[in-house]
Parts: structure tokens; C-alpha cells; sequence
């Protein structure tokens, strides 16, 4: 075994201690090396649906304007270092190789009992990589919730919350109310706030903004967007007026993210993070964030999209129906355990032809036998393989193939795809 194949078994095998919310392992190991993260220049970016490219679209805007950009997101798609960027070059093998075992060495000579999760160790090793690579800026996406998190140890810039949808049931609570509460446990005392949050989670974060001082900018309030053609919007914020703003990932909603990172930038901007106008017009242009609404294949057109909740799933239907009205649809569809996959199939089943249902290697998935009350005309497959095999013989050159329901998933189709198509 290679050191990176150790280090990678090292890392996966503290997946059996699950998810334990908490800050106090994250923070008794970052104190042990040094608390890398009080050296970082952050934003922290929370929310149900929409991290993931708001960290993107900040990552190409502020490299564009010449900055050294962390970035720190989760899950990975087919490969770990997809989870750590620099200027959007994933950390390499040996990086980290080298940072499991310094991190692991200097855990176990204090205390080699010491048991803490997956997402402790891997979030205070990104954090140890921005600091030995002296980024300017780091983009920090919440794992899961936001107030218990392990990334909430840091105290950034701006705090972003890009919108607040049921979602992980299980962990943050069975209402909106308690969600959003979680959610919003990421803003820091005097730490402004950008939100797309509206109704009663953006009640939440506005209460929240005020008990601590926090100044809270919120989405056609503040700063607004309006669509001007596909993947096209202007943009009207807190001090600037962009016309013609092209964004390079598809989708409607795509626009709203877009207009959430321009508010970030915006405040970035006034912190001394200065960048110009074509920073914004390049980084939004060259954009790109794999398994959202991603065509990987044409002929038959192949989408994968990470859509995992209801929120999501919605916005993938629309997409659907609207770019695609006249097209033959098939759908594969995996899900976790604890999503609320019939809500989810609602709203997919009405726009979709023919359903393969099947599952990830993830423990956590559920199996496809399950989901056929709700569709019982609908294939299965025992895996990801056997899923894209059935859709290609199901399918013609004309017809739409889209795989979503869960990241897991598309990231297994995605590394295999190319040997089936």
C-alpha cells in the first residue's frame, strides 16, 4: 500500500465513530497542532442547498483577482483531495499522506485513546494545509447543521447562510424553527451575515444577526439579482451595478447563488479584499462545480445532479421540464436513509418517462427495493453499474439521462461512466 492509501484507510476508518456533534475534539486537536485555523483569513458558508458553488463562484472570482484561495467542501464526488482546493488545484497525494501522519503522530503521543470522527480529523487538516500554504482567503463550507459543526471553530469574515429547507431530519430536528436555529448557530459576534433565506428561517438569522451585533444582508432586501437569458442575470448590490453577469453553471437558482457570492465579495471587498470588475465577469464565467446539473455525457444527454432534499429535487424537476420538454426522461435514483424520498419522488415522477431506482456502496443508502411503492413500474438495479447499464439499453440517442437523489451516487456513476457509455 501506498502512504496515501494508508492515510486513506486511516481517515475512513474513524467513519465507524459516525457523527458526533461538538466542538470539543475538533478543538482539542487543533490546539495540539498549533490551532492552524486562528491563522486563516475565512468565510464561512452554511445553508441547505447552494454551499457548494457559492464556495465555487468565490474561489474563481478571487482568483481571478489574483488571491491564493482555500476551499473546503464536502462530500467529495470520486476522489478525496476534491475536498481541499488551492486556486482549484486539489491537494496532492503526498500532501496529504504527509499531513495524516504528522496530525496522527501528534494525537497519539498525548493521547493515543482518543477517538473523534472522520470530518474532526479532515476539517483540522485542510485547515493545517491553508496554513502551511499561506492562503489569503479560505472558504470554509459547513459539513452539516452549522451552531455544532466541526468547521465552527473558526471566526470569519463573513458568514454565509444561502438558504434554510428540511433537510437532515434526524441530526438538526423535525421543524423548520429547530433548523434554522442550527443553521444559524454559525454567526459570530459582529461577523456580518449574507443570507437567501426567507420567511421564518430568515427571521431566525435576522434575530440571530442582532443578538450579536452581526450586521445581516439579505437577498431582495439588500442586494438583488434578476435574470436577463439562460445562465445570464444583472446584479444590483450593496455598492455596485453589474449588467450581463454570465454564470457558468446551469440552472435558475444557479443565478440566486451567484448573487449571494457577489454580496460576499462585496464585503470581502470592503474588508480589504480588494478585487475589480473583471475578476467577477472572469471567475463567474469560468465557474464550474461537478454533479450540479452537470451534462457529462451527449447522445444520449447524461445530467448528474447532487440534488439530495426536497428543496433540491424541486429545482432539478423545473430545470427538467423547462430545458427539456419535448425529450424521452430516465431516471436513476438513490437516496440515503434518512431523506424523505417519497416527498422527493413527487415531485421527480410527474416529469420523468422511465425510473431505474438503486444504491450507493455508502452503508447509509437505502436499498431500491424500498422506494417501489412509490413507483412500482420502476427498475431496479443492485448498484451504480447496474443502473447505467439498464438505462443505456432502456434509452435512445435522443433521451435524457439524469442520476440524482444522492452525492454518493453520482460520484460512484461518475467515476465508472466512461467505461459504459
Amino acid at each position: 500500500m501506498t502512504e496515501y492509501t494508508n492515510a486513506l484507510a486511516y481517515l475512513y476508518s474513524l467513519e465507524k465513530f459516525g457523527m458526533v456533534f461538538g466542538l470539543d475534539n475538533i478543538r482539542w486537536i487543533l490546539n495540539l497542532i498549533g490551532n492552524p485555523h486562528e491563522f486563516i483569513k475565512a468565510v464561512h458558508i452554511g445553508g441547505t442547498n447552494g454551499k457548494g458553488s457559492v464556495a465555487a463562484m468565490l474561489s474563481h472570482v478571487f482568483k481571478a483577482a489574483g488571491y491564493r484561495v482555500g476551499k473546503y467542501t464536502s462530500p467529495h464526488l470520486v476522489s478525496f483531495a476534491e475536498r481541499i482546493t488551492i486556486d482549484e488545484k486539489k491537494v496532492t497525494e503526498a500532501e496529504v499522506a504527509d499531513l495524516v501522519v504528522s496530525i496522527r503522530q501528534a494525537v497519539e503521543a498525548v493521547d493515543p485513546r482518543r477517538t473523534f470522527t472522520f470530518f474532526d480529523f479532515t476539517t483540522a487538516l485542510a485547515f493545517e494545509h491553508f496554513r502551511k500554504n499561506h492562503v489569503d482567503l479560505a472558504l470554509i463550507e459547513v459539513g452539516l447543521g452549522g451552531r455544532l459543526d466541526s468547521t465552527n471553530v473558526i471566526n470569519p469574515l463573513v458568514s454565509v447562510i444561502t438558504n434554510i429547507a428540511y433537510d437532515h431530519m434526524d441530526y438538526l430536528g423535525e421543524d423548520i424553527l429547530r433548523i434554522a436555529r442550527e443553521k444559524a448557530g454559525i454567526i459570530k459576534r459582529t461577523v456580518p451575515v449574507v443570507t437567501g433565506a426567507q420567511d421564518l428561517p430568515g427571521q431566525i438569522i435576522e434575530e440571530t444577526g442582532r443578538f450579536n451585533d452581526s450586521p445581516v444582508y439579505v437577498m431582495d432586501r439588500d442586494f438583488f439579482y434578476e435574470k436577463k437569458g439562460t445562465q445570464s442575470m444583472t446584479y444590483s448590490g450593496l455598492s455596485i451595478k453589474l449588467d450581463d453577469v454570465f454564470v457558468n453553471l446551469k440552472g435558475d437558482h444557479q443565478l440566486g447563488n451567484a448573487a449571494i457570492a457577489l454580496c460576499t465579495s462585496e464585503l470581502l471587498s470592503m474588508l480589504g479584499f480588494g478585487m475589480d470588475r473583471r475578476s467577477i465577469y472572469e471567475g463567474l464565467s469560468q465557474v464550474t462545480w461537478p454533479g450540479r446539473l452537470e451534462i457529462i455525457k451527449e447522445r444520449p444527454e447524461i445530467i448528474l445532479d447532487g440534488a439530495h432534499n426536497v428543496h433540491g429535487i424541486k429545482t432539478l424537476a423545473s430545470f427538467l421540464k423547462n430545458q427539456f420538454p419535448d425529450r424521452r426522461r430516465l431516471l436513476i435514483f438513490g437516496v440515503m436513509k434518512d431523506k424523505e424520498y417519497e416527498k422527493m419522488l413527487d415531485e421527480l415522477l410527474p416529469v420523468v418517462d422511465e425510473v431505474i431506482f438503486t444504491s450507493s456502496s455508502n452503508d447509509r443508502a437505502l436499498q431500491p427495493e424500498s422506494m417501489k411503492k412509490v413507483a412500482p413500474r420502476a427498475v431496479i438495479a443492485d448498484d451504480a453499474a447496474g443502473a447505467l447499464r439498464k438505462a443505456k439499453a432502456m434509452s435512445g440517442r435522443n433521451d435524457v439521462i439524469i442520476v440524482t437523489g444522492s452525492l454518493y451516487l453520482i460520484g460512484e456513476c461518475r467515476a465508472i461512466i466512461n467505461d459504459i457509455f
